[in-house]
């Protein structure tokens, strides 16, 4: 069988072009896969000074957590975390068997003081007769005198170990101090519980504060601001500050009196807070920027600007920040955009799309 030359030839040409064109279709998608990736900005806000963005908690300003002052078995539990009580309400109450048992005993002992100390003041009134017909000496008579001051004290001591037991008594149901809302309760039916041993919390009536944790090293300021969840804003006083830092969170607890609060800013509500910084030089140039256009890879805090479709680093200090914003000090200017998300995947010199605003 013979083959022909010139189809052979037409049919290597043909192999060679679809292969050709293949290799042009696959190359076509890597054109678009090596454009430059898209980036949202966002302008940098000059502030005029500088401000602490915290939250803060609702709270009342007397807190006061709920015992017993003697110790017991619970066997009732009148109440429930939340739930409104009044002043005098009886909110838990404990086992009484014991605490009747002491009554008892201390009645007992009462009435055996008294009988001690007539006997011992007749006993005296029948010396001092016999010591003035002669019969017995002054030091008789002084014996009797001692005895019946003996038997007087241990009345008395009697009668106030009788008051405790009836007191205890009536510890045995735990009322509340005045009117408020309990915020938690511990303590169960059955529980075994110690004198002082906390079982419930009550945020008494009447004032409303707010708590706030500052970082450590910032003094709490004299005066702030609250911003409410409907929008509204009060204005904060500083009422009372930790004199020390805590060791575990390393922040300083302040208390906040706030007038008016709505009824919907329930206790335990988190608000907005808003103070001026201390110690911070009005010249200083302080910008606002997304908190997510921050970026710490090892070189200090620093922020992305677009100068010609390209990110380039700027150093900044971080001055305050909350959930959304950050307040940066740093060598920006206000016409400035700067990436305000995936800052972890940009280098130096990589170009870089904007999108629309």
């Amino acid at each position: 069988m013979s083959i022909d030359p010139n189809r052979t030839a037409a049919f290597v040409a043909a192999v060679a072009l679809s292969m050709t064109l293949a290799a042009c279709g696959r190359q076509a998608p890597a054109s678009q896969t090596d454009a430059p990736p898209y980036v949202r900005t966002a302008a940098v806000q000059p502030v005029g000074a500088a401000a602490q963005g915290l939250s803060g908690t609702v709270r009342a300003r007397i807190e006061a957590p709920l015992a017993f002052q003697v110790g017991g078995r619970i066997i009732a539990r009148r109440v429930d975390a939340g739930q409104a009580v009044s002043a005098g309400q009886v909110l838990f109450e404990l086992d009484p068997a014991d605490l009747e048992q002491a009554v008892r005993a201390a009645e007992a002992d009462a009435v055996a003081a008294e009988t001690a100390w007539r006997t011992a003041q007749a006993e005296w009134t029948r010396v001092r007769e016999l010591q003035a017909r002669g019969f017995v000496s002054a030091q008789a008579l002084e014996r009797a005198e001692l005895a019946v001051r003996e038997a007087h004290s241990r009345r008395d001591a009697a009668a106030a170990r009788l008051t405790q037991a009836r007191n205890a008594r009536g510890y045995a149901q735990l009322r509340s101090p005045a009117a408020g809302v309990l915020i938690d309760v511990s303590g169960q039916p059955g529980q075994v519980v110690a004198a002082g041993q906390p079982v419930a919390t009550l945020a008494q009536q009447g004032e409303r504060e707010v708590e706030v944790h500052f970082p450590d090293g910032v003094q709490p300021p004299a005066q702030g601001e609250a911003l409410l969840p409907d929008g509204q804003r009060r204005a904060l006083r500083l009422r009372e500050a930790a004199p020390a830092v805590d060791p575990l969170g390393r922040t300083r607890r302040a208390r906040y009196t706030v007038a008016d609060l709505p009824p919907a800013v329930a206790l335990g509500s988190v608000v907005a807070t808003r103070f001026a910084l201390p110690g911070v030089m009005s010249a200083e140039a302080l910008w606002q920027v997304p908190v997510g256009a921050l970026d710490e890879r090892g070189h200090g805090p620093r922020v992305w600007r677009l100068r010609d479709g390209k990110p380039e680093p700027v150093a900044v200090q971080v001055r305050t920040l909350d959930d959304r914003h950050a307040i940066v000090a740093g060598a920006l200017q206000p016409t400035d955009r700067v990436v305000a998300l995936g800052t972890h995947l940009l280098q130096e010199g990589m170009a870089v799309r904007e999108l629309p605003r």
